[in-house]
């Protein structure tokens, strides 16, 4: 609500920096209008040197200045027509959004909640001979898959499921009884605690 004789910066034009204040932005403008581009260079100078002492820093004063600069820049929408000391990047520039990068894994999995690393495992299983280092690569496998479905929260986290997914995913190579799997459990909840006598 704007009052007559009531001046109100929420009836103001918003400031693109607010961090220097109304006083500096009106500076900037001013310095726009003025009509030669010498003074203009003047005043920009004077207005650098202001708001170098109204905001304070600890950064080494001739890192600082290149930010000084685009600041002014940036207050006067880029159209202050003055030699800049710097190099100065439109807005419109810094804004640009950057190129697309292409994820490495292009493959897809058909279940997200075994991960790529399972898949991995799976094609192993596919590829290797009969024996005890496969038996083993099995147990191993069948543990994480039970782990995966139990941290996602599956309601059919079992050896039936995990008997099912390994023959499924392994396009049939692994068939196992699901009574023959064993899964570790970390928290040592599956060991019987004895009774003291």
């Amino acid at each position: 609500m704007q009052l007559d004789g009531l001046d109100y910066n929420t009836g103001r034009e918003k400031l693109r920096l607010k961090a220097y204040g109304r006083n500096i932005q009106q500076l900037v403008e001013s310095c726009m209008s003025l009509p030669t581009k010498r003074e203009r260079q003047l005043c920009a100078e004077e207005i650098i040197s202001i708001m170098r002492r109204t905001i304070p820093s600890t950064q080494n004063q001739k890192d600082r200045m290149p930010v000084l600069w685009y600041h002014l820049a940036l207050m006067s929408d880029f159209k202050l027509d003055i030699d800049y000391p710097v190099e100065i990047v439109r807005e419109d520039k810094m804004a640009t959004a950057p190129d697309r990068i292409e994820y490495t894994n292009k493959r897809r999995m058909p279940i997200r909640h075994y991960g790529r690393l399972l898949f991995e495992m799976f094609q192993q299983l596919k590829e290797m001979p009969e024996g005890p280092a496969r038996d083993r690569l099995v147990q191993v496998t069948a543990g994480q898959m039970y782990r995966s479905l139990v941290m996602w929260g599956m309601a059919t986290a079992d050896k039936e499921k995990v008997a099912s997914d390994l023959a499924r995913f392994t396009d049939g190579a692994i068939q196992i009884d699901p009574k023959d799997l064993r899964f570790e459990v970390a928290n040592g909840s599956n060991k019987r605690k004895k009774k003291k006598k």
